[in-house]
């Protein structure tokens, strides 16, 4: 069976995994977009978590290849066996995830509920709800079946989502000329890490359906030079020298489609106003524990309920009456302590205005970071620094640009929004003067 997809082509699905993607939890991604709110800023970013999460399956295949053409002459069972577990890994990475937004997770219950952490007190997340879907569903033994062919269990596929899940990790382990090797660590940087398989399908896919091109980056330079370093008896994600500007394209890249797309202002008052709805005492909203009612909370089914409900912000929602943007400060721009400092008081200023006049303001505050992993010590990416006369030298990625100190710090962006009755109203008042800034 093949799948086509309008940025990879066609995608060979194996026999063993059409139980998993043709169950109802897998085919729930189809109706649950990728980018949420982001149609009314980008109308053509209609498309949806499956198609997501095929493009990640797809990915990781290309990746996995490149990087262990080496293991396959070596070793093919084992090539077999965790080229088949990556593909099932990425493919089920986003199974879990609520409908419209990451702001519906207000509406999980408690962890404890769902089984998966017993004595936690803290809400669920849509990573919980994929390892439930994992672990305990009718959906896991169609992973014990697809999984039984090549020697690993569903456990261990929740185990490369989720890296801090203990499990007995015999089956990543591989005895290569002689020698054990974990390879548990790079099959999970491939699903996630800074250079893993979702966010190379994402990126792309996103950038393509939105209409933008700050998404785009040299993906096959970069495939072409993956490779793979062995510490301690542990297998890393490694990239030769060769791609590192690629590298660094690939994180502004994401950083960009942050701040232009994923952080658009119409996108983020949306998030906010179905945030102010699912935190109203007069909400009756809930996701269910219960993993079989969870897979009918789709995107149509969070609008049906909005539709019927009389409160003020699920009306803005359905009848697009959204509150307007009033204001909005760029960390950085431009980049002085006095600078920040001015737009600080200038925001509190704002601030103290519209609340002398009784006027309702959404305060939100979007933050974009270059890299989210750089500075943790856990599984690290490698540089692979060949200059052809001495002996290839194998380098933590951070070590290797300057990018990441460059962008130390997050930017963010502050904006204040107004009902659209009060937005007309304030769009008499004279502006302030210009801010005067220290260059």
């Amino acid at each position: 069976m093949e799948i086509r997809d309008l940025i990879h082509g066609s995608v060979a699905i194996h026999p063993a995994e059409l139980g998993v993607l043709d169950s109802r939890y897998f085919q729930r991604l189809r109706n649950i977009r990728q980018l949420g709110f982001a149609e009314y800023s980008f109308p053509s970013a209609t498309h949806n978590r499956y198609i997501h999460s095929i493009g990640a399956l797809y990915t990781i295949t290309q990746t996995f290849e490149a990087i262990f053409e080496g293991l396959k002459k070596r070793n093919l069972d084992a090539w077999k066996s965790f080229r088949a577990i990556a593909r099932l890994s990425a493919a089920l990475h986003d199974i879990g995830h609520g409908p419209l937004s990451h702001t519906t997770e207000f509406a999980m219950p408690e962890a404890s509920k769902l089984g998966i952490h017993p004595n936690s007190k803290r809400k669920a997340t849509h990573e919980d709800y994929t390892l439930k879907i994992i672990l305990d569903s009718p959906l896991t033994p169609h992973l014990e079946r697809a999984g039984a062919i090549f020697g690993f269990k569903p456990i261990h596929i929740a185990a490369l989502i989720d890296s801090d899940l203990r499990v007995n990790e015999d089956f990543f382990i591989e005895r290569i000329d002689g020698e054990k090797f974990n390879f548990r660590p790079i099959l999970h940087q491939l699903i996630s890490s800074e250079l893993d398989a979702d966010r190379m399908d994402y990126l792309r896919r996103d950038s393509f359906y939105s209409g933008v091109n700050y998404g785009e980056f040299d993906y096959s330079w970069i495939l072409r030079n993956l490779c793979a370093h062995t510490r301690d008896g542990k297998v890393y994600l490694a990239l030769k020298h060769r791609a590192l500007y690629a590298f660094e394209d690939f994180l502004l890249a994401r950083f960009n489609m942050f701040l232009q797309v994923y952080l658009h202002h119409k996108t983020v008052v949306y998030d906010e106003m179905l945030g102010k709805y699912l935190n109203d005492p007069e909400c009756d909203y809930k996701l269910p524990a219960d993993i079989e009612a969870y897979a009918q909370c789709t995107d149509a089914h969070l609008y049906s309920h909005l539709s019927y409900s009389k409160n003020r912000w699920a009306r803005r929602i359905v009848e697009k009456q959204p509150f307007k943007m009033f204001m909005e400060v760029h960390s950085g721009i431009p980049s002085t302590v006095n600078a920040r400092e001015q737009q600080e008081r200038l925001f509190k200023k704002a601030k103290h205005e519209l609340e002398s006049k009784g006027i309702e303001y959404i305060e939100n505050t979007s933050t974009g970071i270059l890299s989210k992993y750089f500075g943790k010590s856990d599984d690290p990416i490698f540089v692979k620094y060949d200059n052809l006369y001495s002996q290839a030298s194998f380098i933590p990625v951070q070590k290797c640009t300057s990018l990441f100190t460059q962008y130390p710090n997050s930017r963010s962006i502050s904006r204040l929004f107004v009902s659209p009755e009060d937005h007309h109203r304030l769009k008499s008042r004279v502006r302030d003067s210009a801010l005067l800034f220290d260059y």
